[in-house]
């Protein structure tokens, strides 16, 4: 447990370091094209990398994982060959993908977002096209993320992650005069096929030896191919409702999707941080104590314990302080205050997505680790509808940011469903504690907004400097919440401390 311990850390401060990569992108993008029919055309096309980085990540981890820890305990030998012959196979299947899409874009990309300005418009297409030719880079990108994890191997994933971010963000710097809005593009490219030659060589280190084979054993290939089936249409789900809502913002306001998606990134941020971190650790834990119930139930309440403590204070806090991050990060250039202001609308209705995003992946993980996939499948579906009927009956009274409100509250409904079906597998008594568990949380995090809202009221900081309110307020809101926590839910602040002492 201490390596894990040890690996936790480090790929907790490339997590870090990927964020504020990701933050050095939108803000460079913030300064050199504002939120405009640009900047709206590059996110509609990079929507279908966050499509198939999904289905990696999502579907074909979801189940390669569980379903490889378990047979290489059995049959090391035999496994390994079918993870080769699925990882050939995969690969194969997005190579047509990438020669059929091409030239299909210039036709689905306007089917699939209806009413978008023309310079929109050719901007999306020109870009999706040039995203396609590297289809298959990016998927085995995401491949090579699932078999290093299930060998428990986890930062050069996180290395890989941080490059393609970071050179889109190095490309737009110094090429943007020449190549505009498409410099994102390129660099996210070169990032993303050095990541992928850094993954190969890992893989290759932790004695995985590749093979030129599409073989895979009957058995093996049919409890992959049933349970990949529904995980993969889970991962679409997610990215539908994210087309809709991209969709639905495309016929608003010029920027509405700029706007939504510069909000987002900071919501995402702690999520994504945990999400790529400790939870992708417990996952892997799960899938190896599937068959030790009790084991089980203890790392999954961690889980959703460690969600909780961490994630519900930064989703207030983030209200509290949201305008003044928003402005720090991408006023400047041609992001103007009031794109801020548009901004911050949009990132107040997400905010609950904090909470439910971090519970969701624990809950998920262990119905994957548990097979579930089919289960996770239909309760998923029934968001596609909810999400199209919220959008259309918000959009109207709160325009784009009404887009926002549909996520959050779809979220609570799938967090909700999900965890009411993962709990009928358990006994009683951990329904109960989970109770108990939100209740303590809650009590400290009212503690350390109170006063948050009282500075924000009666003293003058929110006409001073984004920096400085920042620096004020955040070690406030830290200390207010410590002092809450110690009061309130001393255990969880034992544990924290012990952690922070041993890191």
């Amino acid at each position: 447990m201490s390596g894990l311990k040890k690996t936790a850390i480090w790929i907790t401060l490339l997590a870090l370091v990927l964020k504020l990569s990701g933050f050095l992108r939108e803000s460079i993008i913030a300064r050199q094209f504002g939120a405009n029919e640009y900047t709206d055309g590059y996110l509609l096309a990079f929507s279908f990398i966050t499509l198939v980085i999904a289905m990696i990540s999502g579907g074909f981890n979801n189940v390669f994982l569980p379903l490889y820890v378990k047979n290489r305990k059995e049959r090391q030998a035999e496994t390994e060959k079918n993870a080769n012959g699925i990882m050939n196979a995969t690969v194969l299947i997005f190579f047509i993908l990438t020669i059929m899409g091409y030239f299909f874009v210039p036709s689905f990309v306007p089917f699939i977002y209806g009413a978008m300005t023309p310079e929109t418009e050719k901007i999306a297409v020109e870009i999706t096209q040039f995203f396609f030719l590297f289809l298959t880079a990016i998927a085995l990108n995401g491949i090579l993320d699932s078999y290093l994890q299930a060998r428990r191997v986890f930062v050069p994933s996180q290395i890989s992650k941080l490059l393609a971010t970071l050179m889109g963000a190095v490309f737009a710097l110094l090429f943007s005069d020449q190549w505009g809005i498409n410099s994102l593009a390129y660099g996210f490219i070169v990032g993303t096929l050095m990541g992928t030659a850094l993954q190969l060589y890992y893989l290759h280190k932790s004695e995985f030896r590749w093979s030129p084979t599409l073989k895979v054993e009957k058995d093996f290939r049919s409890a992959f191919i049933v349970l990949l089936i529904p995980s993969l249409l889970n991962s679409v789900v997610g990215q539908v409702n994210m087309f809709v809502n991209k969709m639905f913002a495309a016929g608003t306001v010029e920027g509405a999707v700029t706007y939504l998606n510069n909000a987002s990134l900071l919501v995402s941020v702690p999520h994504a941080i945990y999400g790529t971190t400790i939870a992708a650790i417990i996952f892997t834990l799960l899938s190896e104590q599937v068959e030790q119930q009790k084991k089980f139930q203890d790392t999954f309440f961690i889980g959703l314990q460690v969600s909780l403590v961490t994630l519900m204070p930064i989703a207030v806090g983030l209200g509290l302080v949201g305008e003044a991050a928003i402005s720090f990060v991408y006023e400047r250039g041609a992001f103007t205050e009031a794109d801020t202001h548009n901004t911050y609308l949009a990132m107040l209705y997400y905010l609950p997505m904090i909470v439910t995003q971090g519970l969701q992946y624990i809950v998920s993980k262990s119905m994957y680790a548990k097979g579930k996939t089919s289960t996770v499948f239909r309760i998923s579906v029934t968001t596609i509808l909810l999400n199209v009927l919220l959008n259309w009956m918000f959009v109207e009274p709160f325009g784009y940011a009404g887009l926002a409100l549909t996520s959050s509250v779809v979220s609570v409904y799938f967090l909700t469903v999900s965890t009411i079906v993962v709990y009928r597998d358990f006994e009683r008594g951990e329904a109960k504690k989970l109770a108990s568990l939100i209740v303590k949380v809650i009590l400290p995090t009212v503690v350390m907004a109170v006063p948050l809202v009282l500075v924000n009221t009666f003293t003058p900081i929110t006409e001073w400097h984004a920096i400085i309110q920042l620096s004020i307020l955040i070690p406030l809101g830290v200390l207010l919440y410590a002092i809450g926590l110690y009061v309130f839910y001393r255990e969880a602040f034992r544990q924290l401390l012990r952690t922070v002492r041993k890191r």
